[in-house]
């Protein structure tokens, strides 16, 4: 035994000393927030972990702490230039100091922080969600479907507190053409770590009476843009991208698009650009069918000065005599004539109006019944790829053969029989020497 012992303290003492000696510097440390809280004060109390690179094993854990006058000023800087909660489960680039105290013992008081590395690591994990999409076909699903020449019947997701939302309907009902919509909230809670599955089960609600909507708009207006992560999910890019009618986002951001922006059909800035997308839409549709009003106004009136000029010829083909006859007669039927015009004018208008009106019940019939069909193959197509004995050997599977044959009782087998097992690369032979 040493003839003077520490004490625990002289001990935690000399370890201060020696950290301070020897790690007098600030350090730029990569590491994920685990823990994050903070208290009455304004002080930040958190953990910086790491974990293995394949795995969720913990290799390395740190106490952290960010005093109130950095973290006031830290968080929301971070905040408004990622678009990210400063939370638990984000990887971030600090400037630490190392400290240690006699009592609490090691730890590192962050200074600083660079919001470009979690740029990057979100950018990273929203590729990543739409490659993995894109390799399974369903990337671009709600982007190739058609918008309905009348999208006035909109199922809106959004929160029903939203001013975003009100904002959105007041649009859409003082529009300047008069145009009638018809939307119905379906709500959701648009910012936190429930984002996710609140629009997800908004979405189902929809799906449930499919044929009433022609549209769906997911919509959020006012909030931070600190919760915008909650839209960059797999689940939910991959419930929006294979939904079957056309989805409208306008979750109120300038930034990079979301994996939500990036599936859905059309992408716009805020819910009253949503608003004017959809009108501006319905004047384009009004405007072709004016313009089909206006041929056939034009064609009926062609054809009637046409038969005008042929029954002029054919009068001037008559006999003097006999014209003299038939004149009295052509005074007393003129105001008949006359009348018949008149008759035929309004029958025409009324033909025109019912020809218009059935263009675009078989135009909207036939729109949603190919989406319809289109869907449902895709989803047919993809069951089958499923199925498939390619895709069971890719997963790990194999198949023993005898003569070609699938072998799925062992019984039938006899000793000596010679076998092929048939793998996703390659095959093996075998014999049967046991049973």
């Amino acid at each position: 035994m040493e003839e003077h012992p520490l004490s625990l303290y002289e001990l935690n003492a000399l370890v201060k000393r020696s950290i301070t000696t020897y790690l007098p510097d600030t350090y730029w440390v990569q590491a994920e927030l685990s823990d994050v809280r903070s208290n009455y004060s304004g002080h930040c109390y958190l953990e910086f972990v790491q974990k293995e690179p394949r795995g969720n094993n913990l290799i390395a854990k740190a106490r952290g702490t960010i005093w109130s006058n950095v973290y006031r000023l830290l968080k929301p800087y971070f905040e408004e230039e990622t678009g990210q909660a400063f939370v638990s489960g984000i990887k971030v680039l600090v400037k630490v100091s190392v400290e240690f105290h006699e009592l609490y013992g090691y730890s590192l008081t962050v200074q600083d922080i660079d919001p470009t590395y979690t740029l990057g690591d979100m950018a990273r994990r929203r590729r990543e969600i739409l490659k993995q999409l894109e390799e399974e076909g369903v990337l671009t699903l709600n982007k190739e479907l058609e918008l309905p020449l009348l999208s006035q019947r909109i199922a809106v997701i959004s929160s029903a507190t939203a001013a975003g939302y009100g904002d959105f309907c007041n649009q859409l009902e003082q529009n300047p053409y008069g145009f009638v919509f018809y939307p119905r909230l379906f709500p959701a809670i648009m910012q936190g770590e429930r984002v996710e599955q609140s629009i997800i089960s908004a979405l189902d609600a929809i799906n449930a009476q499919l044929d009433n909507w022609d549209v769906v708009v997911i919509i959020r207006g006012g909030g931070a843009t600190s919760d915008l992560s909650g839209f960059d999910t797999y689940e939910l890019a991959a419930n929006c991208a294979q939904f079957p009618i056309p989805i409208i986002t306008g979750i109120g951001h300038e930034r990079d698009d979301t994996v939500l922006d990036s599936v859905s059909h059309t992408r716009v800035k805020t819910p009253t650009a949503a608003a004017e997308f959809l009108i501006n839409h319905l004047h384009d549709t009004a405007e072709v069918l004016e313009d089909y009003a206006s041929s056939i106004l034009q064609a009926v009136s062609t054809r009637m000065m046409r038969e005008k000029t042929r029954l002029s010829r054919l009068v001037e083909r008559i006999p003097m005599q006999t014209l003299m006859r038939l004149k009295d007669e052509h005074y007393r039927q003129e105001r008949v004539v006359k009348q018949l015009e008149t008759a035929l004018q309004s029958r025409l208008t009324k033909e025109k109006h019912h020809l218009q009106m059935m263009e675009t019940q078989i135009s909207i019939a036939s729109q949603r019944r190919l989406v319809k069909e289109n869907h449902r193959l895709q989803l047919l197509e993809q069951q089958l790829k499923a199925a498939s004995p390619e895709h069971l050997l890719k997963r790990g599977y194999s198949i023993t053969l005898k003569n070609g044959k699938a072998v799925t009782d062992a019984s039938v087998l006899q000793l000596g029989d010679e076998l092929t097992t048939r793998f996703a690369k390659g095959e093996i032979k075998s014999v049967v020497t046991q049973k």
